[in-house]
C-alpha cells in the first residue's frame, strides 16, 4: 500500500461515525456511485398487482440505536467495534453518549442481527 493510501486510511479512522457518513455521502455524490448494495426485485413481476402493492411500500431501511449500556460497557465497546469501523476512542465516545444511532439505513435482517449482537453485550438497542 502506497504512503499516500495509508495516510488517507489512518485519516478515514480517526473521523466520527457521522462524519464518515458525510464523506460517503460526499464521495456518492462527487463520483455518482452508490454504496448500497443493489436490491432485487421481490415479486419481479410488472403486471396490475404490483402497481397497486406500491401505495402500502414497507419500511426497507432501518437504523439501530444504542439506547443503554447495561452493567459491561466493556463488551458494548468491543461489540460497537465489531460492527463499525470505529476506533477504540470513537467506540468508547458513542457508548459514553447514549442514546446514538450505531448504524443507520442498513437492512432488517441486518438490523436483527445487530440487535442480538447488543443484546448478548447487555446492552439495550432500538431497532427504527
Amino acid at each position: 500500500m502506497s504512503d499516500k493510501v495509508a495516510t488517507i486510511l489512518e485519516q478515514i479512522k480517526g473521523l466520527t461515525l457521522l462524519e464518515a457518513s458525510q464523506l460517503v455521502k460526499e464521495m456518492e455524490s462527487a463520483f455518482g456511485v452508490s454504496a448500497a448494495a443493489p436490491m432485487m426485485m421481490a415479486g419481479g413481476g410488472a403486471g396490475p398487482a404490483a402497481g397497486a402493492a406500491a401505495p402500502a411500500e414497507e419500511q426497507t431501511e432501518f437504523t439501530v440505536v444504542l439506547t443503554a449500556v447495561g452493567g459491561n460497557k466493556i463488551n458494548v465497546i468491543k461489540t460497537v467495534r465489531e460492527v463499525t469501523s470505529l476506533g477504540l476512542k470513537e467506540a468508547k465516545d458513542l457508548v459514553d453518549g447514549v442514546p446514538k444511532p450505531v448504524k443507520e439505513g442498513i437492512s432488517k435482517d441486518e438490523a436483527e442481527t445487530l440487535k442480538k449482537k447488543f443484546t448478548d453485550a447487555g446492552a439495550t438497542v432500538e431497532v427504527r
